[in-house]
Order: C-alpha cells, then sequence, then structure tokens
C-alpha cells in the first residue's frame, strides 16, 4: 500500500525534537515529537504518517518521522531517548523475548510496552489448483523459505503447530526475498509460502490461470488454536477482508498479529503515554479515510490484546477511559507480564551464568537460547 504524497510530505516537512523540550501543546501533549518507523513507503510509515498528520490539526503537536529497514534502527532511538515512541512490528516481540539479534549480551529481553496495534493478516498462500485445503495438507509440500526474514517464519511457526507440524514436515525451498517466496508460487517453483494478503505480487497470483487460495485456520478449533498460541502468543484468529482474492462478501480466515504496535519503554511517564494514547484514540476521524486498512486503528481493534508485548499502563488508563478495556485484557496483561519479567531474569541469571563459565562472546546468544527455552519450559 503506497503513502499518499499528501502525508508523505506532510511529515517530511516538520521538523521536531522528542518530548524533552517541554512545551506543551493541546491535550496535554508535547509541543513537538519524533517517531521512529519503518521505511518511507511502507505500509507503517504510511498510517504513522496519517496520525502525525492527525496531531498537528487537532492538537498542533508537530511530528517528525524517523524511517529505518532495520529492527536496530527503529528500537535503538527508543532506548536512548531519541525518539518518543517506535512504530513497530514483530521485531517488538523478538526484543521483549531476547530473540534473533536481541539476543546478544548487549540486549537481551527489554522492558517494552505497547500502546496501541493494528491487526493485520497472515496466513499460507496456495495456488486454488494446488489440492492443498488445511494445514495438515501441508505435509510433504514444497514450502517457499527466506532463512532471513525473522518476522514471517516466527508467524509460519505458529501455523504449523496448528496442525501439529513444523518445518521438518515440508521440503524447504529457500529464497532470497519476501517478495522472490511468493513470486515462486506464479511460477510454479513451490506450493506454499507465508504471506500477507495485502502484499502486491499476490494480486499476479490471483489473476494467474492458477488462482489463488489461503489456507484456513478457522477460529472454531480451539485446539489448533491453543496450540499455535503455545508456539506464538501474540498470535490470534482473524477474518481478513482486504487483499488478493479475498473481499467483504468473501474473508479469508487468517491469523491476525499487530503491525504497527505504538511502543514505548515501560519506564515512561504513564501521563505522557496516558496523553499520547488517547490523542490517536480522539483524532480517529481525522485519520480513518487515509487509507482502506486505517479504520483497523478504531480503539475497539487496536486497544485490545493480545500484543507483542505488554500495555503501558498509562495506555491501559486511556483504553479504560475508551471503554475496550475488560477483565480478559486484565488477565492477558498479568500473563504477559510475567513472560517479561521471567526472560527477563533469566537473562540476568544468563549473563553472570556465562561470565562463570567463560563462554566466549561468539557464543553467547546459543548459550541465551538454551537458557531461555529452559525459563520458558520449552
Amino acid at each position: 500500500m503506497k503513502p499518499s504524497r499528501k502525508f508523505v510530505a506532510a511529515a517530511a516537512a516538520l521538523a521536531a525534537v522528542a518530548w524533552a523540550d517541554g512545551a506543551v501543546a493541546a491535550g496535554g501533549l508535547p509541543d513537538t515529537m519524533v517517531w521512529s518507523a519503518y521505511d518511507v513507503g511502507s505500509t507503517g510509515y504510511v498510517e504513522a504518517s496519517a496520525i502525525a498528520d492527525a496531531f498537528g490539526k487537532k492538537y498542533g503537536t508537530r511530528i517528525r518521522l524517523q524511517p529505518s529497514g532495520t529492527s536496530i534502527g527503529r528500537l535503538l532511538p527508543l532506548k536512548q531517548k531519541r525518539v518518543s515512541y517506535a512504530w513497530l512490528a514483530n521485531e517488538l516481540f523478538f526484543a521483549a523475548e531476547g530473540l534473533y539479534e536481541f539476543g546478544a549480551a548487549d540486549w537481551g529481553p527489554q522492558d517494552l510496552r505497547v500502546m496501541l496495534g493494528r491487526t493485520n493478516g497472515f496466513s499460507v498462500v496456495v495456488t486454488k489448483t494446488s489440492g492443498i485445503q488445511s494445514v495438515a495438507d501441508l505435509k510433504g509440500k514444497r514450502f517457499a523459505f527466506v532463512p532471513a526474514n525473522s518476522s514471517v517464519n516466527i508467524k509460519l511457526d505458529g501455523i504449523f503447530a496448528f496442525a501439529g507440524l513444523s518445518w521438518n514436515d515440508v521440503q524447504v525451498v529457500p529464497f532470497a526475498s519476501y517478495a522472490a517466496s511468493l513470486k515462486a508460487l506464479v511460477e510454479g517453483k513451490a506450493d506454499a509460502a507465508g504471506a500477507a494478503p495485502n502484499a502486491a505480487v499476490l494480486y499476479e497470483l490471483a489473476s494467474s490461470p492458477n488462482g489463488i487460495a489461503w489456507v484456513p485456520l478457522p477460529a472454531e478449533n480451539k485446539k489448533g488454536w491453543e496450540a499455535a498460541q503455545r508456539a506464538v502468543p501474540f498470535l490470534e484468529p482473524f477474518a481478513d477482508t482486504v487483499g488478493a482474492g479475498i473481499s467483504e462478501a468473501s474473508p479469508a480466515h487468517v491469523m491476525g498479529y499487530r503491525y504497527p504496535m505504538v511502543t514505548i519503554y515501560a519506564d515512561a511517564s504513564a501521563d505522557e503515554v496516558y496523553a499520547t494514547t488517547r490523542a490517536i484514540i480522539d483524532s480517529y476521524d481525522l485519520y480513518k479515510d487515509a487509507n482502506p486498512i486505517m479504520s483497523r486503528w478504531h480503539v475497539s481493534k487496536s486497544g485490545t490484546p493480545p500484543m507483542d508485548a505488554a500495555f503501558h499502563e498509562g495506555a491501559i488508563r486511556a483504553l479504560k477511559e475508551a471503554g475496550v478495556w475488560t477483565a480478559a485484557s486484565q488477565a492477558w496483561q498479568e500473563k504477559t507480564l510475567a513472560r517479561q519479567k521471567t526472560l527477563q531474569a533469566a537473562f540476568r541469571k544468563a549473563t553472570e551464568d556465562a561470565k562463570a563459565q567463560n563462554v566466549p562472546a561468539d557464543g553467547f546468544a546459543k548459550f541465551w537460547e538454551a537458557e531461555r527455552k529452559k525459563a520458558l519450559g520449552l
């Protein structure tokens, strides 16, 4: 989904510093802010731009977006307090859990919190002629795999778990990029791939002679969803209506995850987080028509779990006022906070044990991976 020129121009023209300047605009917001986000041209950048523009109109707050194409590039400025908020995808989960690049000794599980996050769909895409009608049918099939795409691959772990499968049950066919893995279905080089329904290349597959189909993940399959969420906690059932081969009249029953998520560290001021969360909620009418996906930012959809980390206390205050924070939300919050605290304690111990055992620097990530699984009982 391409950003409108209006929002890109508005975001690029604004100059700002973070909360530290102390000036206050309407609604208890600072006069200026900086948000880190995905690259210019990404859906996340478009959405952050639209909401930033709404803040300018409603509250007079000037916001500059700081785009980055890497997880570290979006999160490090937040850690260093050079940006006010980070608009993240599944790197939030990786950072909160100490996975992948965040498993290094100088990172580890980060004490991050979320404010709001928009639901996005994801599932396994196949051709209509493939004969694949369930997750179980993927066994033995050629599955497109992008080694460096951790965000896609972790969601596929959840989908395989839905039917008691793993990567060992499919024929892994490696590709260099996400786009190439989806193009492989058009070219007949793979039988299946993981994808978000609105990926541009999938419209080419939908119009091809073989057509397009989505492997269903029905919400009523409680056993399947329990297994999927044990493997990947931030996933949820979702009926997607925007994308290739699907519509309001013919939704795809896929896996929901959140992207982008407005993220802050746990020690951020509750009053500041409350004011910003409240502002995103209250300015909805100014940005909801920026593109078709923006309706998912309504607080009834963006203010509910699961997310990739626990909610910030300031955000919870705003969500309670909006009437969307329930007993079930609180139960999820407590469970997620307990998991995050368990991992943070395990990482501190792993760091001490690694020193005592003279684990080399280049071996720490593997050492921590084993300790993380032990702490979670995996």
